[in-house]
């Protein structure tokens, strides 16, 4: 039985401090049932042109010093967590994640603001050692960090609230203003954590949000030469397309991963497989570090699928709206019909352990867990990004790094093991973002360093980390 209800409601966009409406609506729709949860204006370039210039202004105005942008983000963190309920059932109706998940993400976006708000009390540069050299005696020199002026942000459906967080609260520590796009299917979080914002002091202008599709508002955002910097997080192909139409900003990527567990036979296997139920399956596996290739030694694989598989088959799918719920649907019957393919696949080279058909009248994908696919399947070169797992078994520790390093992808790595040695050498020879020992790929805690490298990234976020990606930095002598 459903536990929560979000009423349709018409919202606003925020330009220039305003709230406005454009004419045009686009509705948002539970991934669920296709109930409508409210709908938002559409917007378009012209839109993003008045955005864009509202938030130039705001920053020349130059009126909104450190302490103040702390203030305010400590209050924001604040009304997140006074308005959690709300908060939480918005994510679930629109982003079909399950009550208990979306909870959880709200209380992240507490975190994620009030780390931004220390951000912004603590900015600063650094001194440079001018005497260090002989030409440098007499001078004294200091490296500043300096806004870029104007941000421009995308944020996906996936987290539509703690991710924006993590974009809208370095960017406003850092001082900078910005001009948010959301993701078209998750735009209602976006849009009340703006007025959270707002309703925290934050001064007109400094954030506007314009929603729309990416081939207009989000190509107006990359293109408009008074925006010194992008953020975005999604899919590889798009992330890498920005940063190619936009060759002179700062590009910030954080994009997708087909995220290895690797588990040595000395490791706890046990807590692997418990773990590794939950963090396969959050958010239907919705996240760039869902876990989805585990590697497992020979000698505990049996054991391990054993015990991971029935975990799995212990988890409730359904309505998102349900406390009870695990796993709810895929954003979309699109992406749901394209994993369901994906598995349809994968099963002709490898085994199906559990899940791989459609549940509760074709809304949801059960869970599934596939053991050996081959390592030309899609499962395995590609980011699933729903309710799958693969599960493979290896002989040597070198064999695990070699197939964990069998990607174009490098964002998180986890690795169980009870031998420092190796755990050293995991340290230094995945080629990931991370790699986190004793702990599954998926774990990110929001003050962390978070970014990959090859195809998954180019930036770190975490608050402390994305200011320094979202400042400049500049050098000024002084001769003594």
């Amino acid at each position: 039985m459903a536990t929560e209800t979000i009423e349709a409601t018409d919202h606003k966009l925020l330009v220039a401090g305003e709230w406005i409406e454009t004419g045009e609506w686009s509705e948002v729709q539970s991934p669920y049932d296709g109930t409508l949860i409210g709908r938002v204006p559409t917007g378009d370039t012209g839109l993003v042109e008045k955005a864009v210039d509202a938030a130039v202004e705001a920053f020349k105005a130059g009126d909104f010093p450190q302490h103040e942008r702390a203030a305010v983000l400590d209050r924001a963190a604040d009304l997140v967590a006074e308005r959690e309920d709300d908060l939480t059932a918005t994510i679930a109706a629109e982003a079909g994640k399950p009550l208990k998940t979306a909870r959880v993400e709200a209380q992240r976006c507490v975190s994620t603001l009030t780390f931004s708000a220390v951000e912004a009390r603590k900015l600063t540069g650094e001194m440079v050692p001018m005497e260090a050299g002989a030409a440098g005696v007499g001078k004294f020199g200091v490296m500043l960090r300096l806004p870029y002026g104007v941000v421009g942000a995308i944020s996906p459906f996936n987290f539509p609230l703690n991710l924006v967080a993590h974009k809208l609260g370095p960017s406003i520590a850092a001082g900078n203003a910005t001009v948010l796009k959301p993701a078209g299917q998750t735009p209602i979080s976006s849009i009340k954590l703006a007025e959270i914002l707002l309703d925290a002091g934050l001064p007109g202008g400094w954030l506007n949000v314009v929603c729309g599709s990416g081939a207009e508002v989000g190509n107006a955002i990359v293109e408009n030469d008074a925006i010194g910097a992008i953020t975005f997080t999604g899919s590889p192909p798009v992330g890498w397309g920005i940063r190619s139409k936009a060759p002179r900003k700062k590009v910030n990527l954080e994009l997708g991963s087909t995220a290895p567990l690797i588990v040595h036979e000395d490791g706890d296997w046990e807590t692997a497989a418990d773990k590794a139920k939950l963090h396969a399956f959050s958010h239907e596996g919705q996240s760039c570090i869902s876990v989805q290739r585990i590697l497992v030694h020979q000698k505990v694989a049996e054991r391990f699928t054993d015990r991971f598989v029935k975990n799995v088959e212990q988890l409730v799918t359904g309505d998102p709206m349900d406390e009870n719920t695990d796993v709810g649907p895929l954003i979309s019957r699109k992406d749901r019909d394209r994993v369901k393919e994906w598995v349809d696949e994968a099963a002709k080279t490898g085994e199906i352990l559990t899940g791989g058909e459609l549940v509760d009248e074709d809304r949801c994908l059960a869970p599934t867990v596939i053991r050996e696919p081959s390592r030309d399947s899609r499962v395995w070169c590609d980011e699933i990004f729903g309710p799958v797992a693969t599960v493979h078994s290896f002989g040597s520790f070198d064999e695990a790094i070699e197939l964990a390093n069998d990607s174009r992808f490098g964002l998180q790595a986890g690795v169980f093991t009870r031998d420092l040695g190796l755990a050293l050498e995991a340290g230094n020879r995945l080629e990931f973002g991370g790699v986190l020992v004793n702990e599954v790929p998926t774990f990110r805690a929001d003050q962390m360093p978070y970014g990959g490298v090859k195809e998954s990234g180019n930036t770190r976020e975490g608050p402390a980390y994305a200011v320094r990606e979202l400042t400049e930095e500049r050098l000024v002598t002084l001769q003594a």
